[in-house]
């Protein structure tokens, strides 16, 4: 609760004395992150801080369509081997070949896609070959 400056105190004197206030009332005790170190101290000043850490925070995807399906592609064919039958390895082939068409045809801003289909056959063969036999 705020208290009003008296007309003839200073603000310095009327703040510190909210402050000294606050701080007898308890308002200063368990607050998050007390006795932890401040992220990113070392750090010089970056007016966008905020910025990248709710882009962090929040996991929001910034890359621009015709990056993020090449991201995409990497990240399902590192999936793949993983997996354990083939029709599974054949869905996830197809899901992705049909996000790469969308990307393909769907004008964005940014440089436009030229990511080519998975040859699913192809990387079966390879899978196949993987899991040995």
């Amino acid at each position: 609760m705020s208290i009003r400056k008296h007309p003839g105190r200073p603000w310095r004197s009327h703040i510190d004395a909210q402050i000294e206030r606050a701080r007898q009332e308890g308002a200063f005790e368990d607050l998050p992150g007390a006795g932890r170190p401040i992220l990113d101290l070392h750090r010089p000043y970056d007016e966008l801080w905020w910025v990248k850490q709710w882009v962090q925070r929040e996991q929001v995807d910034v890359a621009p369509p015709s990056l993020a399906i090449r991201r995409d592609v990497e990240q399902t064919l590192e999936k793949l081997w993983r997996l354990t039958r083939e029709e599974a390895v054949r869905a996830e082939l197809t899901a992705l070949n049909g996000r790469i068409a969308k990307a393909n045809r769907t004008p964005s801003a940014g440089p436009p896609s030229t990511q080519g289909l998975v040859d699913v056959e192809g990387v079966v063969r390879r899978w196949r070959e993987r899991q040995g036999g």
